[in-house]
């Protein structure tokens, strides 16, 4: 990719979601392809899709913007069943972030440098001795947490421009995160950064992941909905129809 975010090399597959380009690759060639970004010094903001990032798409004309510089991954089973309805056949995996980053640090054996970026102090040290364990291989430094205010931005941009993370991992919440990435990051700071959102809370330890039947049922969105339901009512009980529902609105005006 260029030094301005948009691919420049051969590109991936990509599948239109709700005016959203959603790269459509197998797991392992998706971990391939990351790899080899960051060999060659690729620069690229990547981020997910799910059924509720779709809808602040529609909803925030400014995070749509933001969203054309980036590199955009499949989140879920709302996304899939979008897939399927409108081209026939749902994505080759479910790359969905709180699965795919460990996966790529363990995969890629060259040493590399990540930076995280996000969440409360206790929560990104946590998150990051994690990391560590995961794959000692890595040199991993905490940024900065999540709660910086704008007159720190140029202090946290300076420590990434010395410190140059082949990995940055930023989680700081959609559509902060991308609104951040999008606005202040480019190829001086790191190769490739991520915008995680909950991540280093399931790193931590701080929010638990579904059992491992719930998550290849595809119900980890309900198992959350019921741990959080006070916070995650809206995303899910109303986001979710409302989602199909433009999936559906979608699929019925390509058919006019």
């Amino acid at each position: 990719m260029s030094a301005h975010g948009r691919i420049t090399e051969v590109e991936p597959p990509r599948r239109d979601i709700l005016g959203v380009p959603v790269v459509a690759l197998p797991w392992s060639v998706a971990i391939e392809t990351m790899r080899a970004m960051i060999a060659e010094q690729h620069f690229a903001l990547v981020t997910w899709l799910n059924a509720h990032n779709a809808n602040l798409a529609q909803d925030d004309v400014e995070f749509r913007q933001a969203l054309e510089r980036f590199l955009i991954l499949p989140d879920g089973v709302g996304v899939d069943i979008a897939s399927k309805l409108l081209h026939g056949a749902p994505f080759p995996a479910n790359l969905n972030g709180t699965d795919f980053i460990p996966a790529l640090l363990t995969a890629e054996t060259r040493p590399l440098r990540v930076g995280l970026v996000g969440a409360r102090a206790d929560v990104v040290e946590k998150a990051t001795a994690s990391f560590r364990q995961l794959a000692p291989q890595h040199e991993f430094r905490v940024i900065s947490d999540g709660f910086f205010k704008a007159a720190d931005e140029p202090h946290i941009l300076e420590i990434l421009k010395n410190y140059q993370p082949q990995i940055l991992l930023v989680a700081m919440g959609v559509p902060r995160q991308e609104m951040f990435m999008a606005s202040h990051l480019s190829v001086e700071h790191c190769t490739l950064a991520f915008g995680v959102g909950a991540l280093f809370e399931f790193r931590a330890g701080v929010v638990p992941r579904a059992p491992i039947l719930v998550q290849k049922l595809r119900f980890e969105w309900l198992y959350r909905l019921a741990q959080e339901p006070e916070r995650l009512w809206r995303r899910y009980v109303v986001g979710n129809p409302l989602f199909l529902l433009r999936v559906l609105r979608a699929k019925l005006r390509g058919q006019i």
